[in-house]
């Protein structure tokens, strides 16, 4: 992309309540970013979904101004701009109806052909939510998976410090510009993870710091990535919509269940009993159900808990299912004589424990 191709994106997507997806739907109809703030208002107007609010202001002088100004910046400070159509942008933020139309980029990020996961989670984090999290980084280094987070206190950090601790590329995706840091302390991470991945953000320069970046700014988290793990969460907070989002993309949800007691587990465990995320007890479950395969096309072995002790409902569905293999929880029920509601009960029990795990298709099957 040219200079000239760039100021007039950044114009576009400086013009306020022109969001990602109508200026998507713009460009589409007039062929670039060039051609929207070219075209006659007239013309514009006759487009489904587009009214004069919309095109109020989008043509005001003032943005490319702005976009000058930007444009300015992105050079001085060596930033790479990623445009939603070119092949250097996310492969599967593509695929995100409100992915940005423009990415900014620092670092040394290279996401093709990788596998990607994002792993979030309270600030607030506990000793047994990092203890999770370094262990299941450790255990998926032979995957060699890209690290996401968003570089903020407790679980994003503790999440790239790991990542860059077994040298996995990892991506801090930022709610605010490249002007700035936030929070300050983790300026002292940043050359490492530019050597080793880099920055994402959609925010420019110029951009007010606010908290409602932070739920902006999950979507990217969400989006560039296959599954989304969340490790701790109280029962309401930004980790929370960034695994609704993406739900809503139709990715991978992960949880890392906890006690009942615990306020930092509330959120996951709730994301587990509404069904909304795998439940995420053995770190090698997320190649498991990503379906990841080493390169010799070998998959590791998932070792079964030893000497766990189950009720005697548990029992009828373990030997129900060491003989009949994966199966239907309907079916589980109706072998068992159980009803589907307490089948589904126990088998969240047994999967705690080790013993089963879920299939997608509502399948079930001993680890």
């Amino acid at each position: 992309m040219t200079d000239q191709e760039l100021i007039y994106v950044l114009a576009l997507q400086n013009v306020p309540k022109i969001g990602d997806v109508t200026a998507k739907k713009l460009i589409s109809h007039c062929g670039s970013a060039e051609a929207v703030l070219k075209e006659k208002q007239y013309h514009l107007l006759k487009i489904d979904g587009i009214g004069t609010t919309t095109v109020k202001g989008l043509f005001a002088s003032e943005h490319l101004k702005a976009a000058e100004d930007e444009l300015k910046f992105i050079k001085d400070n060596d930033i790479v701009s990623l445009y939603f159509t070119n092949d250097d942008y996310p492969e599967k933020l593509k695929h995100c109806i409100d992915g940005p139309i423009l990415l900014f980029q620092a670092g040394t990020v290279k996401l093709k052909k990788k596998r990607i996961i994002s792993i979030v989670g309270t600030r607030k984090i506990t000793t047994y939510g990092v203890a999770f999290c370094k262990k299941l980084i450790e255990q998926l280094v032979p995957f060699d998976p890209v690290i996401v987070s968003g570089f903020a206190y407790g679980t994003d950090i503790t999440a790239h410090k790991s990542a860059l601790k077994h040298n996995l590329q990892t991506i801090g995706c930022l709610a605010h510009g490249f002007n700035q840091i936030y929070p300050k302390i983790h300026k002292k991470h940043m050359v490492d993870v530019e050597r080793n991945g880099g920055f994402l953000t959609d925010f420019w320069s110029t951009a007010v710091f606010d908290r409602n970046n932070f739920l902006k700014r999950n979507r990217i988290i969400a989006g560039v990535s296959e599954a989304t793990i969340v490790i701790e969460s109280a029962e309401k907070g930004g980790s929370l919509v960034t695994a609704d989002i993406a739900n809503s993309y139709n990715r991978d949800v992960f949880a890392v269940p906890g006690r009942v007691t615990d306020s930092q587990s509330v959120g996951c465990n709730n994301l587990i009993k509404t069904q909304q995320a795998h439940v995420l007890s053995n770190p090698l479950d997320v190649p498991y159900i990503l379906n990841w395969q080493l390169e010799d096309n070998k998959t590791p072995v998932i070792q079964k808990q030893l000497f766990v002790e189950l009720t005697s409902e548990e029992k009828v569905i373990y030997n129900y299912l060491k003989d009949n293999e994966k199966q239907l929880l309907d079916v589980i029920a109706i072998a068992c004589q159980m009803p589907i509601s307490k089948v589904a009960s126990i088998l969240l029990t047994m999967e705690l424990k080790g013993v089963t795990r879920p299939l997608p298709g509502k399948l079930f099957e001993l680890v």
